[in-house]
């Protein structure tokens, strides 16, 4: 168990206090720590942080299209955006980590500080409601926002794969998770990426699904000869 004085010293630092500590504690537990984690409320803080992120840009960038909104969205919400974060308000040392993390300091993953920043997120939302949610993440990112310019936020490969095969006319590829490998706090995704048109197969490893569907989607513009535009 996380003490109470723990709880309330990282509360000090989010300046937000739960009425139901064990939200909290559910957040900073790690799914290598034995017993219930926070992936469920990381599944949900992701998708009250996108929509809030998306607000928050539709109302900064009136003349931005939709293209452009998306990219600095992702730019916003990514795992290394997000382990900043987890830095910033000193997450790692409150996290409830199993001993393989606690051996090779799992308290600085940076999937781990982000994919903890999202279960902190999805806990205020269930203790609060949406505005205190819409809160914290616009305080957490309020200068990154003053300072993102949509001019050189770069098209991740994704987006560069589905726009030029939109291009052509062609279907757009289809992402399969192959398969999962290594331990419960250290896992490595196997993704591969489907352009049946094209007899494209390539595959792309990462530390999570997403990282991977980005490295698989590198690899099909790679084999497309389109490496230039990454």
């Amino acid at each position: 168990m996380t003490s109470t004085s723990q709880l309330y010293q990282f509360e000090n630092l989010l300046k937000y206090e739960f009425k139901n500590k064990s939200l909290l504690e559910l957040a900073l537990t790690h799914r290598s720590f034995k017993g219930k984690n926070n992936e469920r409320l990381e599944f949900l803080g992701d998708s009250i942080l996108n929509f809030v992120v998306a607000e928050l840009l539709f109302q900064k960038f009136p003349m931005s299209v939709e293209g452009d909104l998306s990219r600095l969205r992702s730019e916003l919400v990514k795992a290394s955006t997000l382990s900043e974060i987890g830095i910033e308000i000193n997450v790692g040392s409150f996290i409830r980590l199993g001993e393989g993390e606690l051996k090779s300091a799992g308290w600085r993953r940076p999937s781990i500080l982000a994919d903890t920043v999202e279960a902190i997120i999805g806990a205020i939302f269930i203790d609060s409601g949406i505005n205190e949610a819409q809160s914290i993440i616009k305080r957490w990112l309020d200068n990154r926002i003053e300072m993102i310019d949509p001019n050189k936020i770069k098209k991740d490969a994704k987006s560069l794969l589905q726009e030029f095969l939109q291009s052509k006319k062609i279907e757009l590829p289809k992402y399969e998770v192959g398969s999962i490998e290594g331990e419960a706090h250290s896992q490595n995704f196997i993704v591969q990426c489907h352009i049946p048109a094209l007899d494209i197969n390539v595959k792309g490893d990462g530390d999570s699904r997403k990282n991977a569907e980005q490295t698989a989607a590198k690899n099909a513009l790679i084999a497309l000869g389109k490496q230039n535009d990454l």
